[in-house]
Formats: C-alpha cells, structure tokens, sequence
C-alpha cells in the first residue's frame, strides 16, 4: 500500500472512531423532549401503542465502551491502520502458509502410500476415499454433481454407472482427468429433415426405446454410412474416439425423442478441462481412484 493510501486509511479510521465515541459519550446525555406520562409523542395504531424513552443500561455502555479498548488493542497487535504491521507481525497469508505446512507434513505420507498402489485398489482403500472424496466435490462437482451422477444440460456423464466413453480402467480414467477430453459430434441438418427424422427412430430403437419401425428401416443406410464411422456399425460406440454406445438406453443429454433429435441436427460438444497442473500428479491418481469407486462401490468392501 502506497504512503497516499496509508494515510487515507488511517484518516478513515480516526475519523470514524471519533465520530462514535462523540456520539457514545453524548447520546446517554442528550436531552429528549418527553410529555408528562414519560412518552416521546410518536403514536401507532391510533394512539394504542406510544413510543416511550429510557435510558441505555448500565451494562450496555460498559460493554460498548470496552469494545473501543478492544478496537484500539486490534489496531496494535494486527495489521489495519494503514501501514502499520501489528506488534504480532501476523497476516493471513503467513497463517495460510502454516496452515498449508501443516497439512502438507500430514497429507505426504500418505500420498506416498497410495502413489504405490494401483488405482483399482486405491477405490478399495477407506483413506484414499476421504482425500479423493474431497478433490472430487472441490474441482469435479460443479459438472458432475457431488454423487456423481452428472448432468444432462451440461453433457457431463454419470461416472456412477459403469459406462465410459473413453474407457472405464483405471489407466483411462487417470489419462481422462489429468489431460482432460474433448468430444464433438457435427451437426447433421444437412441431410434434411426427413432424414434426421427417420435416425431419430433408429437411434431410439438401437436402445430398445419404442420406435417407428418403418423410419428406423429408412434411417438404417445412413446409420451405416454416416453414423457407423464413429460409433460403429451395431451402435456400440467407439472408446479412442469419445463415441458413446448407442444401444445402452444411456443418455449423455438425454434420451427422449426431442434430445435424440436435438443431438443429431445440431450436434454436440463436449468439453472437459485438464486437471494438470492444477492438480498434483498424486492428486490425480488418488482422485482417479475415487471416480473408479463411484462405479464399483458395491465390487469390493472398503477396508
């Protein structure tokens, strides 16, 4: 903080301080006009309720008055009055720094115990769970919610229900979060409306939705022409490409018809940020972890 500054903020404090404690020692002696019955004249309700005046308890001015000593006794110790360090020489970003210390000393070991174990058996692990529980509801929640069970509207899977569009081991999981995905399907309007139509019904029928037979049969030669090259000639979807499986009756923005044909004629794209180096490689490993126990929580006791 510059001189300029300083300066400004300590007339700011003086002149506050001043004001109320004017204001303090003379309030409990002004002199307020009350009529004979002790009253200040202000009426409600048609004269039913009268605003009466009395004076402030005495524990109340010595509390209030104290709270100036303390105020003062603030001002030495800690940082505020402008320039001034504080007679503790303390600030917040010396007590986040011992704070972060701290737990660092705390958190080593432990990372050091999970970096040498796999990812499938850190989603086993009762520790492990706790550190990646909080990592997930800190960076991976806002899209994927804090149970994990995703978000339609924003196209962020469920990680809950043992799909993966690029591979649900723990090696794919870890490469998913540490370098993030990106997944575009094109817009395919261009094929007109009877067409987009028509791969409406096939695509609800390929998950055993109901469907129209007869645009399904008509859709089939453009699934196999178009679509397949991504997500396969049965639908089954393509994991180095990010193409979901069709045939699952599971939905990255929804399964009804207006989604299905919402998705096909504008197209979609999905984005999910990399996590490195936001985010430790020990973090990520542990994190990966817990997203491979959201899916496998009944597979295995924790210990």
């Amino acid at each position: 903080m510059s001189s300029g500054w300083s300066w400004w903020v300590i007339g700011l404090i003086v002149f506050n301080l001043g004001v109320t404690f004017f204001l303090f020692l003379w309030a409990p002696r002004a002199k307020v006009p009350v009529l004979p019955d002790g009253t200040t004249g202000h009426v409600w309700a048609h004269g039913v309720l009268r605003e009466g005046m009395h004076r402030l308890p005495g524990w109340w001015i010595v509390a209030s008055f104290a709270m100036y000593f303390i105020a003062l006794g603030y001002l030495v110790l800690y940082p505020g009055f402008g320039n001034h360090k504080g007679a503790l020489d303390w600030t917040s970003g010396k007590e986040l720094a011992a704070a972060t210390a701290a737990n660092t000393a705390k958190l080593d070991p432990v990372l050091k115990r999970l970096a040498a174990m796999s990812v499938e058996a850190i989603a086993r692990d009762a520790q492990a769970q706790r550190i990646g529980g909080r990592l997930f509801i800190d960076n991976c929640a806002a899209c994927h919610g804090r149970t994990g069970r995703g978000n339609p509207s924003l196209g962020a899977p469920n990680l809950t229900d043992e799909d993966w569009l690029y591979g649900g081991t723990g090696q794919d999981i870890t490469t998913s979060i540490r370098g993030g995905r990106s997944g575009v399907m094109p817009p395919w309007n261009s094929l007109g409306e009877p067409a987009v139509r028509n791969l409406v019904e096939y695509v609800l029928g390929l998950s055993g939705k109901p469907y129209n037979t007869a645009a399904a049969a008509a859709a089939e030669p453009t699934f196999k022409t178009t679509c397949a090259a991504c997500h396969g000639p049965d639908g089954r979807g393509n994991p180095l490409l990010g193409a979901p499986n069709l045939t699952d009756n599971i939905w990255l923005y929804g399964g009804t018809q207006a989604a299905v044909e919402t998705t096909i004629r504008g197209g979609r794209q999905g984005h999910m940020p990399a996590w490195s180096p936001r985010l430790s490689d020990d973090d990520i490993h542990v994190l990966a972890g817990y997203v491979y126990h959201l899916s496998h929580d009944g597979d295995a006791d924790t210990k």
